[in-house]
C-alpha cells in the first residue's frame, strides 16, 4: 500500500515544484506585480485551484523556501550539542550554510534578480518584512525549547529579535557587495563577518542566560 503513497507524493512535491519555477520565471521576466495567478496556471499547465492547493497566496510561489527555512532553524536548535549555547549554534549555522552554498546564503546573479524582483513590489517586500517577524517568532520559541524554558520568554524574545536582525543586516550587506563587486566569495565573508560580530554583541547582552 505504502509504493501508491509515495507516488502520489513525488508527484504532488513535483508538481508544486513545477508551479514555483514557472512562477519564478514569469516573476523576474515581468515583476510580481505584472503577473498573474491565471498566466502562472496556464504557464504550468495546471488549473487555477490546482496553484491555490499548493500556494494559497500569490507570495508563497515567491517565498517557497520559507517552510523549510523556518524547520531548519528548529532543526538546529532541537539537535544541537549540549555543550554549545544555542546561540552560538546558529552562527556556526550560518557558517555551515555558506560551506555548503545553501540557497539560503546564495549571492550571484541569480539571487540578484531574486532581490531586485522584491525591491520592485511592494508586495514582497511587505511579506518579506512578515516572513522577519514569524522568523523571529519561530526562533524565539525554537530558543526557549531549547533551554527548557515557557514559550513566551523575555530573554528569548530578545535573543530571536536581536538574532534576526543580525542576520537581516548580513544579508543585506552581503547583497550590495556582490552587486558592486559580482564576487560571491566576498559577499559570503561579509555575510559571515557581520553574523560573527552580530553574535558577540547578542552573546553580551544575552550574558547571564542559557541561551549564551
Amino acid at each position: 500500500m505504502s509504493e501508491p503513497i509515495d507516488r502520489r507524493t513525488r508527484k504532488r512535491l513535483a508538481t508544486r515544484q513545477a508551479i514555483s519555477d514557472t512562477a519564478t520565471r514569469l516573476f523576474w521576466q515581468r515583476g510580481f506585480d505584472a503577473v498573474t495567478v491565471d498566466e502562472i496556471a496556464q504557464a504550468a499547465d495546471v488549473g487555477r485551484m490546482t496553484v491555490f492547493n499548493h500556494f494559497p497566496r500569490k507570495e508563497d510561489m515567491f517565498f517557497d523556501r520559507d517552510e523549510e527555512g523556518r524547520t531548519m532553524l528548529r532543526n538546529a536548535l532541537r539537535q544541537r550539542d549540549h555543550d554549545v549555547a544555542p546561540i552560538e549554534t546558529l552562527r556556526l549555522l550560518a557558517h555551515r550554510l555558506v560551506a555548503e552554498r545553501t540557497p539560503y546564503v546564495d549571492f550571484s546573479a541569480e539571487s540578484q534578480s531574486f532581490v531586485g524582483t522584491i525591491e520592485g513590489s511592494e508586495t514582497l517586500k511587505a511579506r518579506a518584512r512578515a516572513i522577519r517577524d514569524e522568523l523571529a517568532a519561530v526562533v524565539e520559541v525554537a530558543l526557549a525549547e531549547s533551554a527548557g524554558r515557557d514559550p513566551g520568554d523575555p530573554d528569548a524574545r530578545l535573543a530571536a529579535a536581536l538574532l534576526l536582525a543580525t542576520w537581516a543586516t548580513a544579508f543585506l550587506e552581503a547583497h550590495r557587495i556582490f552587486r558592486r563587486t559580482e564576487n560571491s566569495e566576498r559577499a559570503q565573508a561579509a555575510f559571515l563577518a557581520i553574523v560573527d560580530r552580530g553574535t558577540l554583541g547578542l552573546k553580551a547582552a544575552m550574558a547571564g542566560t542559557p541561551y549564551a
